[in-house]
């Protein structure tokens, strides 16, 4: 049985506001807990109507203050908007109050558009080294015996692992380079996939924190009682993909029957591609895809997202994926 682990972009669905996301993320992670799930991940984005973990680190300490044994962490902390040191200091405040429980996922996107990234940092990074250089720091800042002068505190000694995202090879040869596990975004960015992982892999230099290849990959699952139910609930995925690329994001929408049939082929093209590391349907179904992506990738962890609208359905849907994986 592969580990599962949960993704949560804490959405904020039509008619909800961020604190009704908060309370439902919470009330999530616990089921999650209960169910057998490795860790909780929360995503940072900035300026997306629809998606309410802009503060991660504050976000995650409300989950680990919300549960018990569950590992709780950021997948990912988008780097470029940060400094080192601050991360730094957030994650080894995360790890002294929660030991042994949080988890550091660094991302080199903005996780918004340039205009955002501009006010989060007030500098666009420009220089492909800048990431790696700023990983490399920042697992400075959290080692027993920091080469910089500056020290977090709290942060230096702390004992949080630290991974690599990525939706590209260079996520892949970085995380290969440092001995670092690797998390991969397959279930919006999966077209270089397979690639990726045999570039970590083929590549992969142990490392303090590890010490052979472990890759994580995020996997889409709508899963209800039927097909068809599964069906309609994945259309609230669905319309959030085709309004984002189109320039009109939102919160997440209400699932729209015959939503499919009424895209164009640019549309369907769109979803084919991005929702590729998907499964959608009953039990059985589910039980199918997950298989299926397991055999076709040897991933270590699948890192399971659920956008469903209705928070009972959303529930349902981790409890049916726990029970077939």
């Amino acid at each position: 049985m592969i580990p599962l682990s949960v993704l949560d972009l804490a959405p904020i669905a039509e008619g909800q506001d961020a604190s009704q996301s908060f309370r439902n993320t919470l009330a999530l992670a616990q089921h999650a807990e209960r169910l057998g799930y490795r860790r909780y991940w929360l995503a940072e984005h900035h300026g997306m109507p629809g998606i309410a973990s802009a503060a991660t680190s504050v976000l995650i300490g409300h989950v680990a203050g919300g549960t018990k044994t569950i590992r709780v962490g950021a997948g990912g902390i988008m780097l470029p908007n940060h400094s080192p040191l601050v991360i730094a200091e957030q994650f080894g405040t995360l790890e002294a109050l929660y030991p042994g429980r949080i988890d550091l996922g660094l991302g080199r996107a903005p996780g918004s558009d340039q205009v955002t990234a501009r006010a989060l940092r007030r500098t666009l990074q420009t220089d492909p080294d800048e990431f790696p250089r700023d990983v490399v720091e920042l697992m400075d800042f959290l080692s027993d015996e920091p080469r910089q002068s500056v020290r977090a505190v709290p942060g230096r000694g702390a004992k949080v692992p630290i991974w690599i995202l990525g939706s590209s090879l260079f996520g892949a040869q970085l995380a290969a380079m440092l001995g670092l596990p690797y998390a991969f975004a397959s279930h919006f960015a999966p077209q270089q996939m397979l690639e990726a992982i045999e570039v970590y892999r083929a590549n992969f230099k142990p490392s303090a924190q590890l010490a052979r290849p472990y890759v994580m990959l995020g996997f889409n699952v709508i899963a209800a009682d039927s097909d068809e139910e599964a069906a309609l609930l994945a259309t609230s995925l669905q319309q959030a993909f085709v309004n984002l690329r189109s320039g009109r994001p939102g919160k997440l929408p209400l699932p729209k029957p015959g939503y499919l049939e009424s895209l164009g082929p640019q549309e369907h093209a769109l979803l084919a591609s991005v929702l590729s590391c998907s499964a959608i349907g009953s039990p059985d179904t589910v039980r199918r895809g997950l298989q299926a992506f397991v055999e076709k990738t040897g991933a270590d962890e699948l890192m399971v997202t659920s956008q469903i609208h209705d928070h009972a359905a959303r529930m349902r849907s981790y409890e049916i994926a726990a029970s077939v994986a």
